[in-house]
């Protein structure tokens, strides 16, 4: 079985709801989600899954010089960030593919899915 990252993109800016218009809006995302993730666990292709925090509570490092330099925020000025992720065991990319529909239906949000080098 090949692992997969099943990335969720989301907007960079969030309210007190996340990426979401309401406090209801909020609830089904997560409720939907939560059993999303248990039907993964139950049918084998779950390996990990975590929210991550707001893009501007990350530090870059850059220890490529003689000294680290680190810098608050991210990487890169955009207008979505990564908002949480999936790891899966999936035998194939056609199932990764309908999981990941299946998990940006249940999120929603956008879901890239990428192999892991060496896959």
């Amino acid at each position: 079985m090949t692992q997969y990252l099943m990335s969720v993109y989301g907007p960079a800016e969030r309210t007190e709801f996340g990426n979401y218009p309401s406090q209801e809006a909020m609830d089904e995302a997560m409720a939907d989600t939560s059993a999303f993730n248990v039907r993964l666990q139950e049918e084998g292709y779950w390996v990990f899954a975590n929210g991550l925090g707001q893009a501007t509570t990350a530090t870059v490092v850059d220890g490529q010089g003689r000294e680290p330099v680190l810098t608050d925020g991210p990487y890169l000025e955009s207008k979505e960030h990564i908002g949480g992720f999936w790891i899966i065991e999936a035998p194939d990319l056609d199932v990764a593919l309908k999981l990941a529909a299946e998990g940006s239906r249940a999120c929603r949000g956008k879901v890239e899915v990428r192999a892991f080098a060496g896959a």
